[in-house]
């Protein structure tokens, strides 16, 4: 996994880094190769025909951008100029190396009218933002403002001038053989006008194609509204030591494949249906066929050996002419919808539960909302309505509960959490580590927060309500966050639209489940379950586009995400 820290913290594992004995020009000239090599790759064979521009800052992220402009220049054929907000001392060595490998310097103060600086984006293949770095503070002022602004015009009437010219064209338009309309801009660790704590940015700041950041990913650049200026992240080595105290006493991390890839578990090859764990579905309504369906299939697709559906009775038919390899579990239902005459018959099936998922498409209907009472709470239970709950007397106890013993292995998911958001004290009626998953919308009512306090502080509000719930958070949406009861975070790296439709969270939530059928603990099922989600979402997306993508091409690119992560 990779670390996600706060400016501070990164600064203090820059200083115990320097101490390690990997100074801080070293560190600058790992960080300016770490660049030079992502936009080698994107100019491609082709270099000699290819146009770079580096903008300049007077700080260290300034001089990580002259050591890349200065290995491009020695190590590919392409153009390379630099152009200064600031001029830099003649002996500052990363510019004088830079001058002295024939990189072509232009500096702000004399160029009159901007002409120099438009001249040279107007004719840019790539754009290194080298203006300000991590520790810069909004907003953005005086002569950067006006510089980004040039950059920023200058781009967008390329773009216009593209697409005037593709108007012109008769249909089938022959692709031109000149250059890109626009500049790729790479980003040298975030780009210039993020606040890498907060993920504020200030409208002059240049959205990026590729952010390369450094020894860690940093809390603002996975955060809105400025993660959606970061483009691609790619975190490089600058040297630090992984054993450094300053780095192991993170606990927020980023999710990666390889050790997403760690977390599934072994498939030998002498195992049959039971090694692989049984996942009971409880889930399904008459409005909400779909969601059930999803769940199920998604629980297979990650290699459960067995998926039980506990679905009404009423909409066995619809789900059966799809899901052949499942079993079933016809509950008793009114209209549809799971009733509490459901109970007798799903508490007798428990005891041969390895993982059970609560939810998706349950519904919420005060005849469902008596079910979960029941369940939880025991049968007396079962007939108190929201509004009536009585909370237990001091002689009461969970323990003298009549309530079902749950299996330990549980996620809660969907209309699920809302129904539980309903019960006084919920949190206490759930095994430990139970999985919750819920979007802003049901964190919000199950924590009462408002939604726009819960967005503002994503990271926080997961791990705090993580502990004190005794669950596993997973806090859905561009860039979830999976928060346990211990403290540790990590934060899947997907901002996708192709999972901005309905049922990619059933598919999600049996994902989950699925993975912990197989014996998969409940934090790392989640994450794992997460990350599978997350890049089966952006390959359906790379495949239809991501606004034409529905929640079953999600499920059906799981196993190229599982073959990606498995390396299978």
């Amino acid at each position: 996994m990779i670390k996600i820290v706060s400016v501070e913290e990164m600064q203090a594992i820059e200083r115990a880094t320097d101490a390690a004995g990997v100074s801080y020009d070293q560190m600058m000239q790992h960080a300016g190769r770490a660049v030079a090599e992502v936009v080698r790759g994107l100019l491609g064979e082709q270099a000699a025909d290819r146009r770079v521009v580096v903008l300049v800052g007077p700080g260290n992220n300034g001089g990580d951008g002259l050591v890349a402009a200065r290995i491009l220049k020695e190590e590919t054929e392409a153009t390379v100029g630099c152009y200064l907000l600031k001029p830099r001392d003649e002996d500052d060595p990363v510019f004088a190396a830079a001058r002295d490998a024939g990189v072509f310097i232009a500096l702000s103060e004399d160029d009159q009218r901007w002409r120099v600086l438009k001249n040279l984006v107007g004719n840019a293949d790539v754009i290194v933002d080298a203006l300000l770095g991590t520790g810069a503070r909004l907003p953005v002022r005086d002569n950067l403002k006006k510089l980004l602004k040039h950059v920023a015009s200058t781009i967008q009437k390329r773009r216009d001038e593209a697409e005037e010219q593709a108007r012109r064209l008769i249909w089938p338009a022959v692709p031109s053989s000149g250059g890109s309309a626009a500049p790729l801009i790479v980003a040298v660790d975030c780009p210039s006008g993020l606040d890498c704590d907060t993920g504020e940015i200030d409208p002059s700041a240049l959205p990026a194609d590729i952010t390369v950041t450094f020894a860690a990913a940093k809390r603002g650049q996975l955060t809105f509204p400025g993660a959606a200026a970061i483009g691609e992240l790619v975190v490089a080595d600058i040297g630090t030591p992984a054993s450094l105290e300053e780095v192991q006493s993170i606990n927020l991390e980023l999710a990666t494949a390889d050790g997403v890839g760690g977390f599934l578990p072994p498939r030998p090859p002498d195992s049959h249906k039971g090694t692989f764990g049984r996942a009971v579905v409880l889930a399904g309504s008459v409005n909400y066929t779909g969601a059930a369906a999803l769940a199920g299939q998604a629980a297979y697709r990650v290699g459960a050996g067995l998926v039980t559906m506990a679905v009404p009775q009423a909409i066995y038919p619809i789900l059966a002419a799809h899901m052949t390899e499942t079993t079933w579990l016809l509950l008793p239902h009114d209209m549809g919808v799971i009733n509490t005459a459901a109970l007798e018959v799903f508490r007798r099936e428990l005891g041969q539960v390895d993982a059970l998922l609560i939810g998706p498409g349950l519904g919420r209907e005060e005849e469902t909302e008596g079910f979960l009472r029941g369940l939880l709470l025991g049968e007396e239970q079962a007939h108190r309505g929201h509004i009536g709950f009585m909370a237990r007397t001091e002689e009461e106890s969970l323990s003298d509960r009549e309530g079902a013993d749950l299996p330990s292995a549980l996620v809660v998911d969907a209309d699920g959490l809302n129904l539980l958001a309903r019960i006084e004290n919920w949190w206490e009626l759930l095994p430990s580590g139970t999985v919750l998953t819920p979007h802003p919308g049901e964190m919000a009512r199950l924590t009462g927060l408002e939604r726009e306090a819960i967005q503002a502080d994503r990271f926080g509000v997961a791990a705090q309500k993580a502990a004190e719930w005794d669950c596993v958070v997973v806090l859905k949406g561009a860039y979830t966050v999976i928060a346990a009861p211990d403290g540790r975070i990590v934060v899947l790296p997907f901002a996708t639209d192709a999972l901005a439709t309905a049922g990619t969270g059933d598919v999600l939530a049996g994902c989950i489940v699925g993975l912990m059928a197989q014996g998969v603990a409940s934090f790392e099922a989640a994450v794992a379950g997460g990350y599978l989600h997350g890049l089966a979402g952006r390959l359906a997306g790379e495949r239809l586009t991501g606004r034409a993508v529905v929640a079953g091409d999600v499920l059906a690119a799981i196993p190229e995400a599982l073959a990606r992560v498995s390396g299978a």
